[in-house]
């Protein structure tokens, strides 16, 4: 027996165009393939070929499927003889048969067919007098007699046996496999669907494989309002997405996917004409899940409620997606307005709506700043930090190196813009090719008259802008090699400046080039040393970051690459003091108090401390060694 698993590493291994170009000739058009049909009569070609996703589609015909299909319906061979076929040229052997695998599948085709008549049952529950509260309610939905139809709802009764009775030709152990009947110890087994509106749930071939139920009597306030199939051999409901096989062939026309919170905003989805529609079925988005909708798109759009529950779910979503991102693979999401469902919006303001929602959804690193920026009061220095730090977090869930890269730079980058807002420079080019300081207002404290001055050039001024802006600055290898890269790597001052600037205890040599960072014009490495000249401050020598060798401050680095290591070495710099300033303060209240509480917590910071030193000789080590 040929296990899903190993048929699917028998389709990655297969390149299909190669396969389907041996007798049809195809013409490469973008990431696919394009031929006219050969399984219909047409002049304009619309056979397309998709290697990434592993299949064939005719958007004139409909013709659809993989490298077996292929085979079996354009080459005539017998499904086994097309799976030898290809398996010997993708260099695998095919499974002897499977004695248990057989029987299994034996009773997997036995469970369909009492799903199937189960389905038929319940569908034909619903056009009976006892069914007249089902049509009620989607009467009310607004669903029309094709939307119902093509849906396939039906009606469980009330009884407690009448399913029993109806699929009397099945034994009493296939119902309670399948999931319609329910076994309780020291009680008689009763129907799992009673009193409900019913919905089936099909596989992606279009079999039904689970039950989806919507009770409908409104005294019945102790019964979940929703009621799904639980897993079987032939459900799991991590792995399925409901209306797949509907939405699939309509995503590959349209080129997007929408993934909506549950099936009963899939079907208004449906019934306003958008029929690219998935949902998962009673819990967040599984990892298998979003791997099954990047087989059909590269980013499924999730659209969620307005309410606190579909915020929830979002994050939900990201997180999980974060570890899998791959290139050109991602979320995007819509959020609808607050208080409403996919249906609710539709109706209130038609499909129209619900399109122009669709048509702007938010990037998934956009929606992941938003949701954790707003996730609690940003009201403290302590609070904006505890924000870096969730932030940061999430970015260590990804995989991919590149990818992960780009998101920490990106959030980076909208936390340093979100926690340092941009001030105004005191610093504007002047006419000689160099900076002059722009002092304005008036009034006391040493004001000024708004007029330009030459920027100052004596050690005096610089000896003013030290107990200005870093009062006890404090000279040292590490605050030399940043300087120096920052130099060298000018356009970084703008997006660290303010991080610095609020920095206690730094080298008094970043004062001055925090005050011009900001100034007009593009920074070059030559006006930032003639400014640190120009007042009294000489840039760094290499003999002062001696210790520290940075891949940032080499002759010949690689922009990306040293701006991810200028960062780090920052990150260190800003740290240090508030660590140092804490185990300070533990210290001294320490040698007050002298308790077991106090001394627990010097001795933890002390650990910190010694935390941090390693970082910096391994980040030193790591970049000397590279």
């Amino acid at each position: 027996m040929l296990t899903p698993q190993w048929l699917d590493q028998l389709r990655s291994r297969t390149t299909l165009s190669a396969v389907v170009g041996r007798s049809v000739r195809l013409q490469k058009a973008g990431r696919e393939h394009r031929a006219c049909c050969p399984f219909h009569n047409e002049n304009s070609p619309s056979f397309y070929v998709n290697d990434e996703k592993g299949f064939y589609h005719c958007f004139g015909c409909g013709a659809h499927g993989d490298a077996i299909r292929w085979m079996t319906d354009h080459q005539g061979l017998a499904f086994m003889d097309a799976v030898k076929e290809l398996a010997a040229e993708a260099g695998l052997d095919v499974p002897a048969p499977d004695p248990q695998a057989a029987k299994a599948a034996e009773k997997r085709d036995s469970l369909h067919d009492v799903m199937a008549a189960a389905q038929e049952w319940f569908k034909a529950n619903l056009s009976v007098p006892e069914g007249d509260v089902g049509r009620t309610y989607l009467g009310t939905r607004g669903f029309d007699a094709h939307t119902v139809q093509r849906f396939g709802f039906g009606y469980a009764p009330e009884g407690r046996q009448s399913l029993k009775q109806a699929l009397s030709r099945f034994p009493e152990a296939m119902l309670i496999e399948a999931g319609l009947r329910i076994e309780v110890d020291g009680r008689d087994p009763y129907d799992r669907f009673r009193g409900r509106l019913m919905l089936p749930i099909e596989d992606a071939r279009g079999r039904v494989i689970a039950f989806g139920g919507r009770i409908l009597a409104k005294d019945k306030t102790d019964a979940p309002k929703y009621l799904n199939s639980p897993d079987t051999p032939l459900f799991d409901k991590g792995r399925t997405l409901y209306n797949l096989h509907r939405a699939a062939p309509a995503a590959r026309q349209s080129g997007r996917m929408v993934v909506v919170e549950g099936y009963m905003d899939v079907v208004a989805m449906a019934a306003a004409g958008i029929a690219e529609c998935v949902a998962p079925l009673g819990t967040a988005l599984t990892e298998h899940q979003i791997e099954m909708l990047w087989r059909h798109v590269e980013t499924p759009i999730l659209c969620f409620d307005g309410d606190k529950a579909g915020q929830r779910a979002a994050m939900r979503a990201i997180t999980r997606a974060l570890p899998l991102l791959r290139p050109a693979h991602s979320l995007r999401i819509v959020r609808l307005p607050e208080g409403l469902d996919p249906d609710d919006l539709i109706k209130a303001k038609g499909a129209r709506a619900m399109e122009a929602l669709l048509s702007e959804p938010k990037s998934l690193v956009e929606v992941l700043w938003e949701a954790e920026r707003d996730a609690v009061p940003l009201s403290t220095p302590e609070d904006k930090a505890g924000l870096k730090a969730r932030l940061m977090a999430h970015v260590e869930t990804i995989q991919n190196p590149d990818i992960a890269s780009l998101y920490r730079r990106e959030l980076q980058d909208r936390y340093s813009e979100f926690a340092f807002p941009k001030r105004e420079s005191r610093w504007q080019p002047n006419a000689g090719g160099g900076f002059q300081q722009v002092r304005q207002g008036a009034g006391p404290r040493g004001k000024w008259n708004g007029k330009p001055t030459p920027a100052p050039s004596t050690p005096e001024s610089l000896s003013r802008l030290n107990a200005r802006y870093s009062p006890g600055g404090t000279r040292d290898g590490l605050s030399a090699a940043v300087i120096a890269g920052l130099i060298r790597w000018p356009a970084l001052l703008v997006r660290h400046a303010e991080a610095l600037a609020r920095t206690p205890g730094l080298d008094p040599r970043f004062a001055l080039l925090i005050d011009c960072c900001h100034a007009s014009g593009t920074l070059e490495s030559v006006r930032l040393e003639t400014i640190l000249r120009a007042n009294g401050a000489e840039p760094p020598r290499s003999s002062e970051y001696s210790d520290f060798p940075f891949g940032f401050l080499g002759a010949d680095g690689d922009p990306e690459k040293s701006a991810e290591e200028l960062t780090q070495a920052i990150q260190l710099l800003i740290e240090r003091p508030v660590l140092e300033a804490a185990l300070k303060t533990a210290t001294e209240r320490h040698e007050r108090e002298f308790t077991d509480e106090t001394f627990a917590e010097q001795q933890r910071l002390r650990e910190r401390k010694l935390e941090f030193d390693s970082r910096l000789r391994q980040m030193a080590t790591r970049h000397a060694s590279s």
